[in-house]
């Protein structure tokens, strides 16, 4: 099969951690009923994200464990893959990262963040290493938030390894002042919209952005074509799940294949 349904979930900050395992459960029943073969959530969905204006309870690695395995359990009944932003401890370290989850509920690994925003390092932890997933013929990897953003390799790296598409989860609320967008990628709005656009056509890979549904958001949830151009993206602000069909067979990976770093 070449054509595969992914579904974002676009869906608003959680009231507590609580509700953000019954949001995800919810989302994820959803999808399937869109007929959806994978979904993915937003940055640090589980718990919710820890921005200075949340209020978030201190990590709890029995809290995280318990949560994986519902959503686990909630792949396996609705037949789909997940990619869930979450938040893990390893060796007393916060880290950033998601969890992908096989259709069948099995754990596939986790993807961490490895570079994090300086705005950050007073709560996480950077992780280490990239991996690769793979959901029968679909190949795929994750770049989360800043890195995605900020640095190119985080995505060349997945398309010269054979990625189909690399997903995005992100954290991304207005800011007093800020620009309020309508269209995706608005000249006047900040970079960060259409640096999804470069890391598509730069490695000729499907790109999905996906951020949580708020306010005023700056930026939204998105499906950009391996030429670049844009697929589909959610209205700015609006809760529910972007859903999107794409033909794997668009993604070459041409431009990824053709860098060389020697070169640069």
């Amino acid at each position: 099969m070449n054509t595969f349904r992914i579904a974002l979930a676009n869906i608003r900050f959680p009231a507590n951690p609580a509700e953000s395992v019954t949001s995800a459960a919810q989302a994820i029943a959803q999808a399937s009923a869109e007929h959806a073969d994978i979904i993915c959530f937003p940055e640090c969905f589980i718990p919710g994200y820890r921005e200075p204006s949340k209020r978030i309870p201190p990590p709890d690695a029995v809290f995280l464990e318990r949560a994986w395995s519902t959503i686990a359990a909630a792949a396996r009944k609705a037949n789909i893959a997940v990619i869930l932003g979450t938040e893990r401890i390893v060796n007393d370290a916060l880290l950033i990262t998601a969890l992908v989850i096989n259709r069948d509920g099995a754990r596939a690994g986790f993807q961490d963040k490895v570079q994090i925003a300086p705005s950050e390092e007073a709560v996480y932890s950077a992780g280490s290493g990239r991996q690769i997933f793979q959901f029968g013929s679909l190949v795929f990897g994750i770049s989360i938030c800043h890195e995605g953003w900020r640095y190119p390799e985080t995505f060349r790296w997945a398309a010269r390894r054979g990625s189909h598409i690399v997903f995005h989860p992100h954290f991304h609320e207005a800011e007093p002042g800020g620009y309020v967008p309508s269209s995706f990628a608005d000249p006047a709005n900040t970079f960060f919209e259409k640096t999804m656009l470069c890391r598509a056509a730069e490695n000729t890979c499907w790109v999905a952005t996906v951020n949580y549904a708020s306010p005023k958001s700056p930026t939204t949830s998105a499906v950009v074509r391996p030429d670049g151009t844009l697929l589909s993206y959610q209205p700015y602000g609006k809760e529910g799940l972007l859903i999107a069909d794409l033909d794997i067979a668009e993604a070459t990976g041409l431009y990824a294949a053709r860098y060389k770093p020697e070169q640069r």
